[in-house]
């Protein structure tokens, strides 16, 4: 007997279930890119994303562990020393209106497949990677003393991502 995907559990494609999957990381980068704060910082918000994907493997919403239990599988696990690479991505902001288009048909999808419950954790998961990303690391200042934790930018691509994913 072959053994189905994880996804086909929740009644997606695998199509479906690549933008379930591929959207936490992407809003990990998106939100990390929203302010331009040197390799050493990014590392940090990096780091803080990637924390926030894998302790969502704890989470009591099965479609929440599922994407997250993938997602570690994929890039490894943190607590084993795993660490994403630094992207510096061209067009920051192109970069953040893709992952908030996929993000809104993210949201359509979970609407039409799974239940209220089960939508509400993923879309809470999802904002809450952005807030740990946009507050694990200083803005501005200077030698890295000072400066905003969040910066205007950060708190701009945090709070569209929540209006996004709650509209």
């Amino acid at each position: 007997m072959i053994e189905q995907p994880a996804y086909t559990g929740f009644g997606f494609t695998d199509e479906e279930w690549g933008l379930l999957v591929g959207l936490p990381q992407s809003v990990l980068t998106a939100a990390s890119a929203a302010e331009s704060d040197g390799t050493r910082r990014t590392m940090a918000e990096n780091a803080a994303g990637l924390e926030t994907i894998s302790a969502g493997r704890e989470s009591a919403n099965p479609l929440v562990a599922a994407v997250a239990g993938e997602i570690v599988a994929r890039v490894g696990d943190p607590e084993d020393g795993a660490e994403l690479p630094v992207i510096a991505p061209s067009d920051p902001r192109a970069l953040a209106e893709d992952v908030l288009g996929r993000a809104k048909a993210a949201a359509a999808l979970l609407a039409a497949k799974v239940d209220e419950g089960e939508a509400g954790a993923y879309k809470h998961w999802l904002v809450d990677i952005a807030e740990q990303v946009v507050g694990a690391a200083s803005s501005g200042g200077l030698l890295g003393l000072g400066g905003d934790v969040v910066s205007d930018s950060e708190r701009r691509f945090r709070d569209r991502l929540s209006q996004v994913l709650n509209d």
